[in-house]
C-alpha cells in the first residue's frame, strides 16, 4: 500500500513539474506572432497570420525627414513579397508630432503619395508610458536581449524571421533598400 501511495505522489509531482515547465517555457518565449493589432481600417489582425513569412516592422510618420523611406519600403515589399516577405507599418506620433493625422488621413497620404500596398496598422505609441505592448515586446531586454532599446526616432526597423523571432534591427538612417537591410532580408528569406 505504501508503495502505491509513493508512486502516486511521485506521478503527481512529475505531472505538476511537466505542466509548470510547459507553461513557463511558452510564457518565457513569446513571439511577435502572439500579438493582435488593429489595421489602419480598424479591423483586428492576429499577427500569427504572417507566420512563415519574413517581416520588416517599421514605426512610420508622414511628416518626417525619413518619410521618403516609404518609397524604399514599398519597393522592397514589391520585390520580395512573392518570396514570403511583408513590411508592417505602424504609424506613431512619438517624435516631433510628425504623425498628427487620423488613420484615414495616414492611409490617404501613404496610398496617394507613395502608392503603399503593404499592411499598415492603426496609429500606436512606440515609446513612453503609453507604449503599445507590441513595441514593449520589441524593445524590452527580457523579450529581445540582442536588439533591445528604446525606439530612437521614426522609421526604426525590426527584421523578424519566419518563426517570429527578432533577428535584426536597423536605425532610421538605414534605408529599407540599403545593401545591409537587403542582405539581411535575403538571408532570412533563404531559410525555409
Amino acid at each position: 500500500m505504501k508503495v502505491v501511495i509513493v508512486i502516486c505522489v511521485l506521478a503527481a509531482v512529475c505531472v505538476g513539474l511537466c505542466l509548470y515547465c510547459a507553461s513557463t517555457t511558452s510564457a518565457a518565449s513569446p513571439s511577435i506572432l502572439d500579438f493582435k493589432m488593429k489595421d489602419i481600417d480598424g479591423k483586428d489582425v492576429k499577427l500569427k497570420k504572417y507566420k512563415g513569412n519574413v517581416l520588416l516592422v517599421v514605426n512610420t510618420a508622414s511628416k518626417c525627414g525619413y518619410t521618403p523611406q516609404y518609397e524604399g519600403l514599398q519597393g522592397t515589399y514589391e520585390k520580395y513579397r512573392e518570396k514570403g516577405f511583408y513590411v508592417l507599418g505602424f504609424p506613431a506620433n512619438n517624435f516631433g508630432a510628425q504623425e498628427p493625422g487620423t488613420e484615414k488621413e495616414i492611409k490617404e497620404f501613404c496610398t496617394s503619395k507613395y502608392k503603399v500596398t503593404f499592411p499598415m496598422f492603426a496609429k500606436i505609441s512606440v515609446k513612453g508610458e503609453d507604449q503599445d505592448p507590441l513595441y514593449a515586446y520589441l524593445t524590452s531586454k527580457e523579450t529581445d536581449p540582442e536588439f533591445a532599446g528604446d525606439i530612437t526616432w521614426n522609421f526604426n526597423k525590426f527584421l523578424i524571421d519566419r518563426k517570429g523571432k527578432i533577428v535584426a534591427r536597423f536605425s532610421s538612417k538605414q534605408k529599407p533598400d540599403s545593401p545591409e537591410v537587403i542582405a539581411a532580408i535575403e538571408k532570412y528569406l533563404a531559410v525555409k
